[in-house]
């Protein structure tokens, strides 16, 4: 007998909103992300899935880096846009956006944002339709003291959707 899966159930799990950057060939790029964490305290490492079919998972494999922006509940809906709903292959995300570069050459986006981190990746584990990038972190800095954006909020306040490429999109069944 085949158990039942609630989906909704796992949206009862605490989940954030990101900026992941990269960079290849000078050029930088990034993505709104909501599945960020840390995984280890010593070293210091966290881990970001990112979707195959996007440019920064293409960036990040190349180079192997990757920085993370945690972005603050005051974010505006046109700036998480931005980076999330629009595709570095047509248009240049960091022309608009302040942000700077780290010590490997990544780029941060800090506008925004609360706390930011670089890494340089570690490892990578192949998980169907994303693979997850385990960086250790180089550099990390605390912005400013604003509360940081959750995705419960990015979807209940802001009315936010999931793309479908996201890894915590929920799909319609048929008699639901």
């Amino acid at each position: 007998m085949e158990t039942a899966i609630d989906r909704y159930a796992l949206r009862k799990m605490g989940y954030g909103l990101y900026i992941v950057s990269s960079i290849m060939d000078g050029k930088p790029n990034a993505q709104v992300a909501n599945t960020v964490f840390q995984v280890t305290s010593e070293p210091a490492r966290i881990a970001a899935a990112v979707s195959h079919g996007n440019l920064t998972h293409e960036y990040i494999n190349h180079g192997r880096l990757f920085s993370v922006s945690v972005l603050q509940e005051s974010t505006p809906f046109s700036f998480i846009g931005l980076f999330g709903f629009r595709s570095g292959r047509v248009i240049d995300k960091f022309a608009s956006a302040a942000h700077r570069y780290g010590s490997t050459g990544c780029p941060i986006v800090i506008e925004n944002a609360v706390a930011v981190m670089e890494t340089r990746v570690v490892n990578q584990i192949d998980i169907g339709t994303h693979t997850l990038f385990i960086g250790e972190i180089v550099g990390a800095e605390i912005l400013n003291d604003n509360p940081p954006m959750t995705y419960l909020y990015y979807q209940e306040k802001l009315k936010g959707k999931t793309p479908v490429d996201s890894p915590t999109f929920i799909p319609i069944l048929p008699g639901q």
